[in-house]
């Protein structure tokens, strides 16, 4: 209960709207999942988590409101026993993803500008870390016929993963919840950085 009680006392950002998702199973005898959103506009709110894990968890989040700006999944996964993979007893597993202009898939830069994000979300909020690796996708998407006349648009995607040294998890989720903003391009952003221009998605599907 230690790691869950560290959860507790995270707090997103106000823009996030946080839930709880069914935990994969097979990944680590323990587990718990939150998923993420902003959107535009986001509206200010407080309420509880639903779900299993209610008792132990509560965050910040907003309303559902307008075009999804970011979306993601934070997974936090648990071995008494300990991982060799690991080195430790606890593993964040995470998955970030936003919709931005098709111009910026050309943008070589893109995926190393997304992984420093995650970096400077964890130092920036003194979460003590091992292990990080991560991945990041560019997707462009181009529509034809009927739809034709639509933009084309690129999504950048972020999967990582990290050690945290010990159960109290609080940081880590606080600099995800940072992360998921960034993404989004919301302000303020980690020193140096630029917010990437999005495009919001078309209501038509």
């Amino acid at each position: 209960m230690t790691a869950l009680a560290a959860l507790r006392r995270a707090r997103a950002r106000s823009e996030v709207r946080l839930r709880e998702v069914p935990a994969p199973a097979r990944l680590a005898p323990f587990a718990v999942a939150l998923s993420a959103e902003v959107s535009a506009p986001a509206a200010a709110g407080r309420r509880p988590l639903h779900g299993p894990a209610a008792a132990a968890l509560a965050y910040a989040g907003a309303a559902p409101g307008g075009d999804e700006l970011a979306a993601g999944r934070f997974i936090l996964l648990h071995d008494p026993e300990g991982s060799a993979v690991w080195k430790g007893r606890f593993r964040v597993v995470t998955y970030i993803r936003a919709q931005l202009d098709a111009a910026m898939g050309n943008d070589e830069m893109l995926g190393s500008v997304a992984w420093t994000w995650l970096v400077e979300a964890l130092d920036a909020r003194a979460a003590s870390y091992a292990q990080a690796g991560g991945t990041a996708t560019r997707v462009l998407s181009e529509s034809f016929g009927a739809l034709a006349e639509r933009p084309g648009t690129i999504d950048i995607e972020l999967r990582a993963s990290w050690t945290p040294r010990d159960a109290d998890v609080t940081r880590h989720l606080e600099a995800w919840s940072d992360m998921v903003c960034t993404f989004a391009g919301l302000p303020p952003l980690p020193a140096g950085v630029t917010p990437l221009p999005h495009r919001r998605r078309s209501a038509a599907r």
